[in-house]
Protein backbone atom coordinates (compact mmCIF):
# COMPACT_ATOMS: atom_id res chain seq x y z
CA UNK A 1 0.00 0.00 0.00
CA UNK A 2 2.44 2.58 1.28
CA UNK A 3 6.47 2.49 -0.38
CA UNK A 4 8.87 2.73 2.63
CA UNK A 5 9.51 6.71 2.69
CA UNK A 6 5.42 7.40 1.75
CA UNK A 7 4.71 5.14 5.08
CA UNK A 8 7.05 6.89 7.17
CA UNK A 9 5.58 10.08 5.96
CA UNK A 10 2.42 9.51 6.40
CA UNK A 11 2.83 7.68 10.68
CA UNK A 12 5.50 10.90 11.09
CA UNK A 13 2.37 13.12 10.53
CA UNK A 14 -0.19 11.21 12.19
CA UNK A 15 2.46 11.14 15.36
CA UNK A 16 2.73 14.86 15.06
CA UNK A 17 -0.99 15.71 15.25
CA UNK A 18 -1.94 13.31 18.09
CA UNK A 19 0.76 14.97 19.97
CA UNK A 20 -0.57 18.59 18.91
CA UNK A 21 -4.09 17.90 20.56
CA UNK A 22 -5.57 20.29 22.89
CA UNK A 23 -5.68 18.28 26.33
CA UNK A 24 -7.79 20.97 28.00
CA UNK A 25 -11.26 22.67 27.49
CA UNK A 26 -11.80 26.02 25.79
CA UNK A 27 -14.95 26.80 27.41
CA UNK A 28 -14.37 30.61 28.91
CA UNK A 29 -14.88 31.53 32.15
CA UNK A 30 -18.00 33.67 32.67
CA UNK A 31 -16.11 37.18 32.36
CA UNK A 32 -14.77 36.04 29.19
CA UNK A 33 -17.56 34.66 27.85
CA UNK A 34 -19.32 38.03 28.26
CA UNK A 35 -16.81 39.62 26.52
CA UNK A 36 -16.57 37.36 23.58
CA UNK A 37 -20.41 37.78 23.40
CA UNK A 38 -20.27 41.98 23.44
CA UNK A 39 -17.88 41.22 20.11
CA UNK A 40 -19.81 39.32 18.43
CA UNK A 41 -22.60 41.93 18.74
CA UNK A 42 -24.58 41.04 22.03
CA UNK A 43 -26.17 43.35 24.21
CA UNK A 44 -24.92 42.53 27.73
CA UNK A 45 -26.13 44.19 30.72
CA UNK A 46 -26.93 43.56 34.14
CA UNK A 47 -30.13 42.17 35.00
CA UNK A 48 -31.72 43.05 38.11
CA UNK A 49 -34.15 39.79 38.77
CA UNK A 50 -31.55 37.83 39.48
CA UNK A 51 -27.98 38.63 41.43
CA UNK A 52 -25.37 38.27 39.72
CA UNK A 53 -27.22 37.75 36.03
CA UNK A 54 -26.41 39.82 32.88
CA UNK A 55 -29.31 39.85 30.45
CA UNK A 56 -27.29 39.17 26.90
CA UNK A 57 -29.70 39.92 23.82
CA UNK A 58 -29.40 40.17 20.29
CA UNK A 59 -32.07 39.54 17.13
CA UNK A 60 -34.94 40.51 19.51
CA UNK A 61 -34.58 37.63 21.54
CA UNK A 62 -32.74 37.04 25.22
CA UNK A 63 -31.81 35.26 28.21
CA UNK A 64 -30.30 35.52 31.43
CA UNK A 65 -26.79 34.49 32.33
CA UNK A 66 -24.90 33.49 35.36
CA UNK A 67 -21.40 32.31 36.28
CA UNK A 68 -21.97 27.98 36.85
CA UNK A 69 -21.82 26.71 40.51
CA UNK A 70 -18.73 24.50 41.07
CA UNK A 71 -18.74 21.31 40.75
CA UNK A 72 -16.02 18.16 41.14
CA UNK A 73 -16.13 17.24 38.09
CA UNK A 74 -15.23 21.29 37.00
CA UNK A 75 -11.94 23.01 38.09
CA UNK A 76 -12.75 26.19 38.93
CA UNK A 77 -15.70 28.66 38.45
CA UNK A 78 -16.79 30.83 35.94
CA UNK A 79 -18.72 28.68 33.57
CA UNK A 80 -21.80 29.43 31.76
CA UNK A 81 -25.42 28.88 33.11
CA UNK A 82 -28.74 29.91 32.54
CA UNK A 83 -31.14 31.51 35.00
CA UNK A 84 -33.18 32.26 32.07
CA UNK A 85 -33.47 30.09 29.07
CA UNK A 86 -33.45 32.03 25.70
CA UNK A 87 -36.81 33.76 24.81
CA UNK A 88 -38.44 36.83 23.14
CA UNK A 89 -37.53 39.60 24.32
CA UNK A 90 -41.08 41.62 25.70
CA UNK A 91 -40.80 44.58 27.28
CA UNK A 92 -37.40 44.10 29.29
CA UNK A 93 -38.53 40.86 30.27
CA UNK A 94 -37.35 37.01 28.53
CA UNK A 95 -40.38 35.42 27.46
CA UNK A 96 -40.89 31.57 28.02
CA UNK A 97 -41.89 29.58 24.83
CA UNK A 98 -45.12 27.69 25.45
CA UNK A 99 -45.96 24.58 23.10
CA UNK A 100 -49.74 24.04 23.30
CA UNK A 101 -49.50 21.17 20.33
CA UNK A 102 -51.35 23.50 17.65
CA UNK A 103 -49.19 26.22 17.94
CA UNK A 104 -46.28 28.00 19.88
CA UNK A 105 -46.97 31.20 22.33
CA UNK A 106 -45.15 33.52 23.73
CA UNK A 107 -45.29 33.71 27.40
CA UNK A 108 -44.66 36.80 29.92
CA UNK A 109 -45.85 37.36 33.65
CA UNK A 110 -48.29 39.67 32.23
CA UNK A 111 -49.08 38.08 28.46
CA UNK A 112 -49.95 35.29 26.77
CA UNK A 113 -49.24 35.65 22.68
CA UNK A 114 -49.28 34.09 19.67
CA UNK A 115 -45.62 33.20 18.50
CA UNK A 116 -44.76 34.56 14.72
CA UNK A 117 -42.51 32.58 12.60
CA UNK A 118 -39.82 35.53 12.67
CA UNK A 119 -39.93 35.55 16.64
CA UNK A 120 -38.99 31.70 16.50
CA UNK A 121 -36.30 31.93 14.13
CA UNK A 122 -34.63 34.55 16.07
CA UNK A 123 -34.93 32.65 18.90
CA UNK A 124 -33.25 29.93 16.94
CA UNK A 125 -30.24 31.50 15.81
CA UNK A 126 -29.58 33.43 19.56
CA UNK A 127 -29.96 30.16 21.03
CA UNK A 128 -27.73 29.00 18.54
CA UNK A 129 -24.78 31.46 18.41
CA UNK A 130 -25.11 31.61 22.07
CA UNK A 131 -24.26 27.75 22.17
CA UNK A 132 -21.30 28.20 19.97
CA UNK A 133 -20.07 31.26 22.09
CA UNK A 134 -20.02 30.02 25.23
CA UNK A 135 -18.39 26.43 24.64
CA UNK A 136 -21.96 25.10 25.60
CA UNK A 137 -22.84 21.45 23.98
CA UNK A 138 -24.83 21.50 20.85
CA UNK A 139 -27.96 19.21 21.14
CA UNK A 140 -29.38 17.29 17.90
CA UNK A 141 -32.79 17.94 18.93
CA UNK A 142 -32.11 21.85 19.94
CA UNK A 143 -30.51 22.40 16.41
CA UNK A 144 -33.48 20.93 14.68
CA UNK A 145 -35.34 24.07 15.79
CA UNK A 146 -36.70 26.13 18.58
CA UNK A 147 -37.59 23.94 21.48
CA UNK A 148 -40.23 25.13 24.06
CA UNK A 149 -40.15 25.45 27.76
CA UNK A 150 -43.50 24.21 28.56
CA UNK A 151 -45.51 21.60 27.30
CA UNK A 152 -49.58 22.16 27.41
CA UNK A 153 -51.43 20.30 24.99
CA UNK A 154 -55.19 20.98 25.05
CA UNK A 155 -56.11 17.32 24.85
CA UNK A 156 -54.29 16.50 28.10
CA UNK A 157 -55.57 19.10 30.19
CA UNK A 158 -57.39 17.51 32.82
CA UNK A 159 -56.20 13.89 32.81
CA UNK A 160 -53.91 14.63 36.25
CA UNK A 161 -56.91 14.20 38.03
CA UNK A 162 -57.50 11.00 39.81
CA UNK A 163 -60.79 8.82 38.36
CA UNK A 164 -62.33 6.91 40.89
CA UNK A 165 -62.55 3.26 40.40
CA UNK A 166 -64.97 1.76 37.91
CA UNK A 167 -67.17 -0.74 39.38
CA UNK A 168 -67.20 -4.09 38.81
CA UNK A 169 -70.36 -6.26 37.83
CA UNK A 170 -68.92 -9.21 39.66
CA UNK A 171 -67.78 -7.20 42.86
CA UNK A 172 -71.61 -6.55 43.84
CA UNK A 173 -72.30 -4.49 47.07
CA UNK A 174 -75.15 -6.41 48.01
CA UNK A 175 -74.04 -10.29 47.92
CA UNK A 176 -75.62 -13.38 47.56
Amino acid sequence: MFDGIAANLYFNILADWKANMARKSRNPNFDQALEILRTHGFDVQPFSGVAGGMLVSKHGAGAVLVPAQPSKDVEGNGFVAFAERPGALVRGEVARLLDRGYQKFIKTSQFELPASAPQLQAIHLFSEELSQLTGEISLYNESLGTTSDLYQYDRLKGREAVRPALQRPWDSAAGH
